[in-house]
């Protein structure tokens, strides 16, 4: 780490599952341009990859779900630039589901892309990193719905807690020389998720979030170059919310809501009524 610059991570080497789209693709872009060597992984090989300070990420196809794929990725990025100084396990996701009639074949791909394909990663890099003088830095990318689940998330919702416990429990076991942390995200806008939010653009979103946007992939990306530097050396089995505060409480909407819709008078009546509870 350079004095002048903490985050300078100049001969240092970066893995990002699922950093060919979205969230991934921006933290492999900061990674980049804050000077590390950075591969990304992926089912698929994307049109085009993360590039930032006239350097192009690596890529690689993996599916991290399965663990011969995941300790390959680790042992490729070893073997190719000599070290592994970060992991971030940022592949995950779900379509909503019904938890009444979801397919056991369903809960188990969800599971096993949000838990355990962290894990089979965690556990190669580890193997790499515990030598290493420098050691190393493995940062779970998580989800608000690990914390406060919402309908149609269950297998998700499981999972995301999951891996915030993996997280602690390996922050434990591999520290001082590894560092294990976890980042709580939230509304992210990305392209895959815009169709989600509604066709105002997400301005109704935005408005239950105390930031009163949605976060961009690049807040994420900030947070994981500060975990990942030496700014963070003594950051370890730590839960990153990055969220924009959260969501306001429904409750709080509705109240809102009617003072809107009943004008300046209602407003006032509204407001003392709910200071007085």
């Amino acid at each position: 780490m350079s004095i002048s610059n903490p985050v300078d991570f100049t001969g240092r080497t970066v893995v990002v599952t699922g950093g060919t789209k979205g969230i991934g693709f921006a933290i492999a872009e900061a990674f980049l341009g804050a000077g590390a060597d950075v591969l990304v992984c992926g089912r698929g090989e994307p049109l085009a990859l993360p590039t930032a300070g006239g350097r192009t990420a690596h890529f690689l196809a993996a599916d991290v779900r399965d663990p011969a794929a995941a300790s390959g990725l680790v042992e490729h990025a070893a073997a190719s630039f000599g070290r592994l100084d970060v992991l971030v396990n940022n592949a995950g996701g779900s379509p909503d589901a019904d938890a009444a009639t979801v397919s056991p074949r369903f809960v188990e791909k969800i599971v096993a892309l949000n838990l355990l394909a962290p894990f089979y990663t965690a556990q190669a890099a580890n193997r790499v990193m515990q030598p290493q003088e420098s050691g190393g830095s493995v940062i779970n990318i998580g989800s608000v719905s690990g914390h406060d689940p919402q309908p149609g998330t269950a297998a998700y919702s499981a999972a995301k807690a999951g891996l915030l416990g993996l997280t602690r429990a390996l922050a434990l076991e591999w520290a001082p020389r590894v560092r294990v942390n976890h980042i709580t995200t939230g509304l992210i806008r990305t392209e895959n998720a815009a169709a989600v939010y509604g066709d105002d653009g997400g301005a109704a979103v935005a408005r239950t979030i105390p930031m009163s946007r949605m976060a961009a992939p690049g807040d994420v990306a900030g947070a994981c170059l500060y975990l990942a530097s030496g700014l963070a050396s003594y950051v370890n089995g730590a839960d990153l919310a990055v969220h924009g505060g959260g969501e306001f409480p429904a409750r709080y909407l509705a109240v809102q809501d009617g003072a809107r819709a009943h004008g300046p008078e209602s407003r006032a009546v509204e407001g003392a009524t709910t200071l007085d509870r």
